[in-house]
């Protein structure tokens, strides 16, 4: 007698994590750019552009916090990997709170450009660069070519008896609100700059010996 086979055995398929994981790191990482380059984005017309996307972004971080919480009832079962999603989202929320991730940006941004920046400040000042533009007599296009080290490939320019004040914009937004570098002569003070004649600038920050962050 042949003996009985023995019943074949089904294999369960595990819960998996993977791709909510996945969905909470990309939502994450969205989330820490939008914060870290928002006002580097806020230049026309791409400003219009963020009062969408930001508001969006929040909402689906918000949405990726509430539902990694509701997989934290299936440890027990599952296992601890049902906790990493709420982990991402938990320490990203802890680096928008606690890092100062816009300082760091300009900070990246300063150093990377500083030499081409010294650069055009140099021809600026030897006379190779003058105002180039019809309609604003402070305004030097740089060109297409350029590196891009200010916003639209504009720089603004200020003679005053002290020397030659170059600003490179990090953002330009709607009412002549800018950002930026300003590059101070050795006697002159940012606060002279021409564009804060009628109203000193809302943010000053020194960045170097003739090198400031300015905002009007």
């Amino acid at each position: 007698m042949t003996e009985p086979t023995p019943p074949m055995t089904v294999a369960v398929a595990r819960p998996s994590v993977r791709a909510g994981l996945l969905a909470a790191v990309v939502i994450s990482a969205l989330t820490l750019g939008l914060a870290t380059f928002e006002l580097s984005m806020a230049d026309w017309p791409s400003g219009f552009v963020l009062l969408g996307i930001v508001p969006l972004a929040a909402l689906l971080f918000f949405g990726c916090g509430v539902w990694s919480m509701t997989q934290l009832l299936r440890i027990q079962k599952d296992g601890l990997k049902f906790a990493l999603p709420f982990l991402v989202c938990a320490l990203t929320l802890l680096i928008l709170a606690s890092a100062p991730l816009h300082q760091i940006a300009l900070q990246q941004n300063f150093r990377w450009h500083r030499g081409e920046r010294e650069r055009i400040v140099a021809m600026v000042e030897a006379g190779e660069l003058k105002p180039n533009v019809s309609y604003n007599k402070s305004l030097i296009a740089l060109g297409e070519t350029a590196p891009n080290v200010s916003v639209g490939k504009d720089i603004v320019v200020d003679e005053a008896d002290e020397g030659t004040y170059v600003l490179f914009l990090t953002s330009r937004g709607l009412k002549h609100y800018f950002t930026g570098f300003l590059r101070v002569p050795p006697r002159g003070d940012p606060k002279k700059f021409f564009e804060f004649e009628d109203k000193p600038p809302s943010q000053l920050e020194r960045y170097d010996e003739s090198w400031y962050f300015v905002a009007n």
